[in-house]
């Protein structure tokens, strides 16, 4: 069987469109950035148009997103703060135009799907996606399902502790100031720092206060979701330097109290970066259509 699906990556700054065969090889790619909707999904499906016939699709989306199959508007963009894009139908245009199933996921958890069919998570049944880049997002895999519940995960919106007398930056984010994304996005390092974040020398002290919130988080995810893997992703997670630090800062906020010699013993191969590493959002959305798909909503 030569069977071709369709994928996009739908992302705030850029849309990647991409042929797979099913197998995690891209066979076509383009990409372009995101401007207006009508615009962007315009382009995307002139791609597809242009390397059908493809079996299926798979949309691997920001958000938040409305996946819930009962819903009037399931596969719409919602409350989202990118301009224009608030209240955007991204799967019917699809449906319509191409004439193919068509499934959607949020980014992060189709990136998670990816890792564990191709990547740093084969093998396990729960894991633990967090990308850390523009903004930041998680997505769970669950007894070997994407978690979803009464809308889906937003990771990057949890309270962590903000010492303000450490950091007075207030954060960023449009709805709640301080939050994990307010704080430790890639944004809100440029904004605190007033420098791009590849521009920072790895003894600056923004990276120590960095790696202070991602501890927080990854240690609270370690013990609400209780993880076989921690990936971390994401444009910021360049900084492999990092990867010690937050190691360091999760072992010392669990005190031991988790009894796994995974995280005692082995936490350099607990919380590690992402074995596909900037492809995981693409190679997601073709994860989501190609053969054996994790269940999940369609």
């Amino acid at each position: 069987m030569n069977e071709r699906y369709g994928g996009i990556e739908a992302g705030g700054t850029k849309f990647n469109c991409a042929l797979g065969d099913g197998k995690g090889r891209i066979l076509d790619e383009e990409t372009f950035p995101t401007t207006h909707p009508t615009e962007t999904l315009t382009r995307a499906i002139e791609f597809f148009r242009r390397v059908e016939p493809i079996t299926s699709m798979g949309i691997a989306a920001f958000g938040p997103l409305d996946l819930n199959p009962d819903s009037g508007r399931y596969g719409w963009i919602t409350s989202t703060p990118k301009p224009g894009w608030a209240q955007t139908d991204l799967l019917s245009p699809f449906r319509r135009a191409l004439h193919v199933p068509v499934v959607i996921e949020t980014d992060v958890n189709a990136a998670a799907i990816a890792e564990g069919r191709w990547g740093a998570a084969r093998g396990l049944a729960t894991f633990l996606y967090l990308t850390v880049g523009t903004g930041i997002g998680g997505g769970a895999v669950i007894d070997g399902r994407p978690l979803h519940g009464l809308v889906h995960p937003e990771m990057g919106h949890i309270r962590i502790p903000h010492d303000r007398a450490r950091d007075p930056f207030v954060g960023m984010c449009p709805f709640h100031g301080d939050c994990l994304e307010g704080l430790a996005c890639g944004r809100a390092i440029e904004a605190r720092w007033r420098a791009a974040p590849k521009s920072l020398p790895e003894d600056h002290p923004a990276w120590a206060l960095e790696a202070h919130y991602l501890s927080l988080a990854v240690a609270s995810f370690m013990a609400t979701l209780s993880p076989q893997r921690v990936i971390l992703g994401g444009g910021v997670m360049h900084q492999v330097h990092l990867f010690p630090r937050i190691r360091a800062g999760v072992l010392d906020l669990l005190g031991g109290y988790v009894p796994a010699g995974e995280i005692s013993e082995a936490i350099d191969e607990y919380i590690v970066p992402p074995a596909l590493g900037d492809q995981a959002g693409i190679l997601g959305a073709l994860a989501l259509v190609s053969p054996d798909p994790p269940p999940g909503p369609r």
